[in-house]
């Protein structure tokens, strides 16, 4: 049933005794242009006001429309993919020239009506003119439409559901995206597959750092490798001819012999084994100086993780399956204590819970790994060098104190590799304890002590 104009409030609010329209803008635009968008009606009369309200919300939401520019959330993008997928689907003759014929209808409406004439430059003769803004809005949806131009993250979310990588890498593939989609804007290049070549791969690489301001060239490379992995995606599916980002760096300046982050001391590890820290921050320490294992690992241990004498380390960077480590005796004490009147599921540190915010990026030792930066800089335990991002000595450097003194204690190097995860041939250590290589990985953790107070 219609609404009567004297009781239909919609799009209206009443602002000092007058009617204005106003609308919600998409989450996604409102840095741009604020939560609403309003428009005084002065009027007092709800019937009058609902009269004038619909040429303002039109050029309201064409605002908006405006404001998205060509992106997939943009309407005349998404209705152009949805023809997309039909023209493509057609199976005659007959139903492509329907398709066509549909988009072309299409694009008319997008297009509007003329609003003045002009003399053409290079015929003379007169030509129609159209509002430049719907002019453009239905060039891109023919284009896309018609398949002669597909949105370069059009499969970028396809992409992403199927990658198994931690979120942080996710994180990075989607940051890439974002800068890849600014550098267009910048530079004028339409943000389509089809305009990319290997000659605007390396413009973009050029030009990366200055639409990425202070990042390294570490990190800049980071990011043309995850597009190089989208592109090498999209070549397996035939939406693209050829990975055009295969190969691309950016030279990256060599690190010094005094520049490379490095193991602790042991005068540093006493010095943080001895300090004022919470308990649970003790008992991480300890277990990272005498396991070798990465901070997340460690934070994501469950009690079930710490049975039969062994650790069981989730998969990190390239491994592909869980690791078992060997519990030094020394840390049997901290084990017993944690997991007692707890069930098998239960966080071995419920003080570092996993993020909350559904779909976050952040790995669950985030928290842990800030707090022990602050306790090692209150500690005096830090080396920053100019230019560098962080310090030399951080949590990584347990790790690396580790491997040190198991090096030192004559351990054989595959067994170390076996013990931290470090990529290698051969053997594995196995789940359960036992067997020769467990007994071997177990000398091996048990080699490394320590510093003495």
């Amino acid at each position: 049933m219609a609404r009567s104009s004297s009781t239909d409030r919609r799009y209206l609010e009443l602002h000092g005794g007058k009617w204005r329209v106003t609308i919600s803008i998409p989450r996604d635009l409102q840095r741009k242009l604020g939560t609403k968008l309003k428009h005084p009606l002065n009027t007092d009369s709800l019937a009058v006001a609902n009269r004038l309200k619909w040429p303002v919300i039109a050029r309201l939401k064409e605002r908006i429309e405006l404001e998205r520019g060509g992106g997939l959330h943009a309407s005349h993008i998404k209705q152009a993919l949805v023809m997309s997928d039909s023209r493509r689907s057609a199976v005659s003759d007959v139903e492509l020239v329907a398709s066509d014929a549909a988009i072309i209808e299409l694009a008319d409406q997008i297009l509007g009506p003329v609003v003045d004439e002009g003399t053409n430059a290079v015929t003379g003769q007169v030509e129609p003119v159209y509002n430049k803004d719907r002019e453009k809005r239905a060039v891109e949806f023919a284009k896309v439409a018609l398949g002669h131009a597909t949105p370069m993250d059009r499969h970028h979310q396809q992409y992403l559901d199927q990658l198994t990588v931690k979120p942080r890498t996710r994180a990075d593939d989607e940051r890439a995206m974002k800068y890849l989609k600014a550098w267009c804007e910048l530079e004028g290049v339409s943000p389509v597959l089809q305009s990319f070549t290997r000659k605007t791969a390396v413009r973009f690489m050029d030009g990366l750092s200055g639409v990425a301001q202070g990042l390294s060239p570490v990190t800049l490379n980071k990011y043309l490798r995850r597009l190089s992995r989208y592109w090498q995606w999209l070549e397996m599916r035939n939406e693209v001819e050829d990975n055009i980002w295969r190969g691309l760096t950016i030279a990256e300046p060599k690190t010094a012999y005094d520049e490379a982050e490095r193991s602790f001391t042991d005068d540093e590890v006493r010095r943080l084994l001895q300090g004022e820290a919470t308990q649970h921050m003790h008992d991480l320490m300890r277990i990272a100086a005498l396991t070798g294992a990465r901070i997340d690992p460690i934070v994501c241990l469950r009690v079930c993780d710490c049975a039969d004498g062994v650790f069981i380390f989730k998969p990190q960077k390239k491994e592909k399956k869980e690791r078992a480590c060997p519990i030094h005796p020394d840390l049997a004490a901290i084990i017993e204590r944690r997991v007692e009147g707890k069930e098998p599921e239960d966080a071995l540190f419920p003080e570092w819970p996993a993020p909350r915010k559904k779909g976050s990026m952040r790995e669950r030792s985030f928290k842990a790994s800030s707090q022990f930066t602050d306790y090692r800089r209150k500690m005096g335990v830090d080396e920053v060098v100019s230019g560098k991002r962080r310090s030399l000595v951080n949590f990584h450097s347990f790790r690396r104190w580790f491997i040190t003194k198991a090096e030192q204690a004559d351990q054989p190097e595959s067994i170390i590799a076996a013990v931290v995860g470090h990529k290698r041939q051969g053997m594995t250590l196995g789940r359960y304890s036992a067997g020769p290589l467990v007994d071997q990985a177990r000398r091996c953790v048990e080699a490394v002590n320590l510093p003495c107070p």
